[in-house]
């Protein structure tokens, strides 16, 4: 959502009239062009990438590679590192960019919108560190329990299948317990009648 909410500021009211008559538009942010389009791609690319992290997610369950699930988690937690990054560089080159801006007519009208982009870029940085480090922690548990390894077979192919662990041996001398609620039943049951029509 912040995503969206960052290039979608940017492309809508960031691109502005810098006297209101010329028909070129000029990247409010010091009319940097750069920084627009540094905004606008980091957002798309963010918003596309959580889109195809929601689908791993949903099916991370019918992955049955190990290796497969491991590589999922290792690349959220590239992924997720590196947006962080990202996002990083786009607040301190926006709010840089911005603290460059004369502000005059064309400017004040999509200030509003500007300031969105940097605070909710802002806010990007601290999502895809939280992230980043969940994704660390689902690799971590996955190499200390069963998300990654298996214990169904073994890790030779010849060794035999392992049967079921054996008890102790010693049978208890009350191996047969009476049904529940025998007090309820009768001691001599009337025999089935086939009923008359």
């Amino acid at each position: 959502i912040f995503s969206i909410v960052v290039f979608g500021s940017i492309v809508n009211e960031c691109y502005v009239n810098r006297d209101g008559q010329s028909s070129q538009l000029l990247c409010i942010f010091n009319e940097n062009e750069s920084a627009c389009s540094y905004g606008i791609a980091v957002g798309v690319i963010a918003f596309f990438g959580c889109i195809f992290f929601f689908v791993v997610d949903l099916y991370f369950q019918q992955i049955s590679s190990v290796k497969d699930r491991k590589r999922a988690v290792l690349l959220d937690l590239g992924f997720s590192g590196f947006l962080s990054f990202l996002w990083f560089v786009a607040f301190c080159f926006l709010a840089n960019q911005w603290q460059r801006t004369t502000m005059g007519r064309g400017v004040s009208q999509g200030a509003d919108a500007a300031r969105a982009a940097i605070t909710f870029s802002f806010f990007s940085v601290i999502v895809w560190v939280v992230l980043a480090v969940r994704a660390l922690q689902r690799y971590r548990l996955g190499t200390d329990m069963s998300l990654f390894a298996t214990d169904q077979f073994p890790a030779d192919p010849n060794a035999p299948y392992p049967g079921y662990p054996s008890g102790s041996g010693i049978e208890g001398a009350e191996t047969y317990q009476s049904p529940p609620f025998t007090e309820t039943l009768e001691t001599n049951p009337k025999s089935y009648q086939v009923p008359a029509y």
